[in-house]
This record gives structure tokens, sequence and C-alpha cells, in this order.
């Protein structure tokens, strides 16, 4: 066997060389950028804030997302009403919402106790407690005592 020989055969070792010369090149390079995104995805300062990623440009933060519920939208309809009008009318329409929506129940309490402190605010506490009646489990009185 001369040496021309076993040149040759080396130089014959096919395309099985260079996909594994490629497949050298090409894995560690997957596996650094697979991991680097990997570690950029979580969240490691423990606390409840949404990670940032490149995608997250384009989305809008959770305050511009979010509309406000129904029932704060309620609220400061019937503060307003409140203001213009009476504690009275506004304990009505809490009524008639609250019993049109039954899912503004659990808020009604929280609702009518809001009421009753910015009726003392306008009114005073002798003249907003003669507006007391029983919605929401009398909580407009309690909010026109927590305020005394």
């Amino acid at each position: 066997m001369t040496l021309s020989h076993i040149y040759k055969q080396r130089r014959r070792r096919g395309p099985a060389r260079r996909i594994g010369r490629s497949l050298a090149f090409v894995l560690p390079v997957v596996l650094v950028l697979s991991g680097t995104l990997a570690v950029t995805s979580v969240n490691w300062s423990g606390s409840q804030e949404s990670v940032l990623t490149a995608s997250a440009e384009s989305v809008p933060s959770r305050t511009e997302a979010k509309a406000p519920a129904a029932h704060e939208v309620l609220r400061h309809r019937l503060l307003r009403e409140l203001q213009e009008k009476d504690p009275s009318a506004a304990l009505t329409h809490l009524q008639q919402e609250v019993d049109r929506r039954p899912s503004l129940a659990k808020h009604c309490a929280s609702i009518a106790r809001s009421l009753g402190k910015a009726a003392v605010r306008a009114y005073g506490p002798a003249r907003a407690q003669s507006y007391a009646r029983p919605v929401c489990d009398t909580a407009f009185a309690s909010g026109v005592a927590a305020t005394l």
C-alpha cells in the first residue's frame, strides 16, 4: 500500500464527514441561543410582574388593556347621582341594578358604604342617616356610621 493510496481513502470519506462537521458547528450555536431564550423568559425576581420578552413591545400594558369593571362604573355613576340629586335616588338605582344584574350583588355592600360616606360629606351625618334604608343589608347606614 502506497502513501498516495492511503491519502485517497481519507479524501473519500464522503457526506458523513461534511454532515458531522456541520453539526459540530451548528449544534453549539443552537444550544446557546435556546438556552439564552430560556433564561430570559424565566421570572428571576420573584415578583408577580409580567416577564418582558422581545415580542412584548406590541402588547398593551395591563392598565391600557383592562376597561373599568362594571361595579366601578356603577359606583361612579351612583356617586355622581348622589351629588346631583339625593342619596335616596342613588340607593333606588343601586337596588334596581343589583336586581337586574345579580353579578353585582357581591359588590353591593361596598358601593352602598361608599354612598353612605359620600352622603355624610355632602349632607352631614344627621341628614345622611335619614336617607338610610335596607339596601344591601344596611350597608349605607354602616357607611354613614363609619365616617362619624
